[in-house]
């Protein structure tokens, strides 16, 4: 009797359990159905494409900066490792191969450990929902959100697996210092890939998981290590790793690769790659340049970069010690046959309070090395470097009644020169009537052909370089002589894929225009030796190997600058201060020729030397006489000097008719010795 009525009563509760289920089945039923119909279409799950940050590379490979609004590096689940993996899933979800997108028995637990705290100590979001709430909803703590975000789980477990639902998950999540995702959250804390990392170092992101301010080891080290603790003792009893090595890995270091600063500050060589991503806006957008993953190959040179870097620093420091009062500088480097930056420093140091670059955004007065546009229109034209122009008092009307009279530095005439010597020695009012003779617009537009983009002013002080330009634009000008008279605009991006690898910008054969012909731009070059050997950029100039260039100087010493290029590199340098205070008698031949020297020599000390090419074809070398810049006759005392063809002397020195002897055969001016013409 006793047994018929323990029967009939498990009957009756089997029955009632079996009414409670069906009715709670309903109940789910009804929800699912119920916010089905208002929940977001979890199949676009599928297409979701992430924001990832935008990698930037130097020519070797070395990676400068991660671009991003979030910093996120996608990885395939398959590039994972399984520690990793599973330090997640025994942290977040230790049942989540086993549950359908919710966890019964994991809200019993937490409702259960919730009752014995009288709070709220143990949350109950699977992985998927969690995935679900971070993807299409907001972190409202509300039961209708909460409703909301279990049937979004249990719809995106229909319709996709658990490797590709953990791959979203460990993509995602924000694992603090700017990082989402365990890739990027690998390189914020040690400084490799994901696939790389051993127990503790998975442990440890793990652990960040849950309080990403709080548990941070580079906000809280003591807090990290607990929580890290507590995540390998789930590892272990979940049956992922052993209890020894639970132990071992709680005690072993961790290696922590340091905090970096964030942003900009964290990328490596700034002025050269906050240029890159300016120029990435300009080909791509915001949006693409920081969400789109792209991959940028670009043109510097590392090694180079940080000779620049000293360079400069070097320079301004030595302002410093001989009381020059130049606080800034920059240093512009690039290949003169490709185009390529292949250095660029905008200052002596990126820092918070100060990232600007005043290698290109800076606009400076370049002085007199804008004069090599004046010269080499001059040429170009068909004047010779023997051209006697008088360096004496003139002056100009300027329309209101009054004058303008160019002066020379040291406000002194020294009489009748060759344009050369003029050159060399950067006499100033030689200059302004070269451009009286060739014309304002014309010398503006061989400037304009040769590099330079700021607009230029249209009077004759333009020639003692009043016109501000950027310390890019004169090394892209002064470029075009050293490539024989052919312009290639200087550019920071090689190539640039998209996040799938596709190619999206292929600048590795740039466009190449010749604005003027490889016989003015050897000519130009000469003259621009002499500037070296013997004028305004002796000795400090000097590098050991064939070399050309220009001093600049303004008024008031406010800028001072050396451009200057070998057959293999270009590079301009400008030193002065921020707010245009007056320096203390700096000359371009000083500091600036010292860092430009510095720079080159380091450079280039492992590239052969070069000699510049000469065009044969075009260029006449000429014996000429000291006396009156005519002809030499043979053995006769005298310079070798260059025409283009059509332009050289047909007459004597003093008027004597040659002899009937051999002509000597002169040689390349960088091949012998220098000697000065006598004005």
């Amino acid at each position: 009797m006793a047994n018929r009525t323990r029967k009939r009563r498990g009957y009756l509760l089997l029955r009632v359990m079996l009414v409670l289920l069906l009715v709670f089945g309903g109940i789910v039923a009804g929800m699912v159905a119920a916010y089905s119909r208002r929940l977001p279409d979890i199949t676009r799950m599928a297409e979701y494409q992430p924001q990832k940050a935008t990698q930037i590379y130097a020519r070797d490979g070395t990676l400068l900066a991660n671009v991003y609004q979030k910093d996120r590096i996608w990885v395939s689940i398959d590039k994972i490792p399984p520690i990793v993996r599973d330090a997640f899933i025994a942290t977040e979800d230790r049942d989540f191969y086993h549950h359908h997108g919710i966890d019964l028995r994991g809200i019993v637990r937490a409702a259960l450990a919730d009752y014995r705290h009288d709070a709220a100590v143990q949350g109950a979001s699977t992985i998927t929902q969690q995935l679900a709430r971070a993807l299409f909803l907001n972190d409202e703590k509300t039961i209708a959100r909460k409703a909301e975000e279990a049937v979004l789980a249990i719809q995106i477990e229909r319709f996709y697996t658990k490797d590709e639902i953990l791959e979203r998950y460990l993509n995602l999540i924000y694992l603090g210092s700017g990082a989402y995702g365990v890739q990027a959250a690998a390189h914020t804390y040690f400084g490799t890939d994901v696939w790389n990392l051993n127990i503790g170092q998975a442990a440890m992101l793990a652990g960040i998981n849950a309080a990403p301010s709080d548990y941070s080891p580079y906000v809280n080290p003591k807090a990290a290590r607990q929580r890290q603790a507590h995540v390998l003792e789930r590892m272990a009893s979940s049956g992922y790793i052993t209890r020894a090595q639970a132990t071992y890995w709680q005690a072993a270091p961790l290696a922590l690769a340091g905090e970096r600063p964030s942003g900009m500050l964290g990328w490596k060589a700034p002025y050269f790659t906050t240029f890159a991503v300016h120029r990435l806006e300009g080909l791509f957008g915001r949006a693409a340049t920081y969400n789109g993953g792209l991959e940028v190959d670009t043109t510097l040179d590392p090694q180079m970069q940080r000779e620049a870097l000293a360079a400069v620093q070097w320079g301004i420091g030595q302002a410093a010690r001989e009381g020059i009062g130049a606080h800034e500088g920059a240093l512009v480097a690039i290949r003169p046959t490709t185009g390529e930056i292949l250095a660029m420093v905008g200052g002596t140091g990126f820092n918070l309070r100060n990232q600007f670059n005043r290698a290109w955004q800076a606009r400076r007065q370049p002085g007199s090395s804008f004069k090599i546009y004046v010269y080499t229109a001059a040429i170009d034209l068909g004047l010779a470097p023997t051209t006697i122009i008088d360096d004496s008092p003139i002056c100009f009307p300027v329309g209101d009644g009054t004058n303008w009279c160019p002066d020379n530095d040291d406000h002194r005439f020294w009489g009748a020169m060759t344009l050369r010597y003029a050159l060399a020695q950067s006499r100033n009012v030689v200059a302004v009537k070269v451009l009286q003779r060739v014309g304002v617009d014309r010398v503006i537009e061989y400037a304009h052909r040769m590099g330079i983009d700021s607009s230029l002013g249209q009077d004759l002080s333009l020639a003692l370089g009043t016109s501000v330009v950027s310390p890019l634009e004169q090394a892209a000008g002064y470029a075009t002589i050293a490539d024989q008279g052919v312009a290639i605009a200087p550019y920071a991006i090689k190539e640039v894929k998209d996040s799938l690898g596709s190619d999206l910008y292929d600048n590795r054969y740039p466009q190449q225009r010749e604005v003027v012909s490889s016989g003015t731009a050897y000519v130009v070059t000469t003259m621009l030796e002499d500037v070296i050997k013997h004028g305004t950029g002796y000795p400090n100039a000097e590098i050991g190997r064939p070399a050309a260039g220009k001093t600049g100087t303004t008024s008031d010493f406010r800028d001072a600058w050396f451009v200057g290029f070998t057959p293999d590199l270009v590079a301009a340098v400008w030193i002065g201060n921020d707010d245009n205070t007056p320096m203390h008698e700096s000359y371009g031949g000083d500091v600036p020729a010292r860092v430009w020297a510095r720079f080159m020599k380091a450079a280039l000390a492992k590239t052969p030397r070069h000699d510049f090419s000469f065009p044969s074809g075009e260029v006449q070398m000429v014996r000429i006489c000291n006396a009156d810049h005519k002809r030499a006759l043979p053995g006769e005392p005298g310079y070798v000097e260059y025409f283009l063809n059509g332009t050289e002397p047909l007459g004597y020195c003093y008027g004597r008719a040659p002899i009937d002897t051999p002509a000597e055969t002169p040689t390349p001016v960088s091949e012998q010795p220098s000697a000065e013409p006598t004005p």
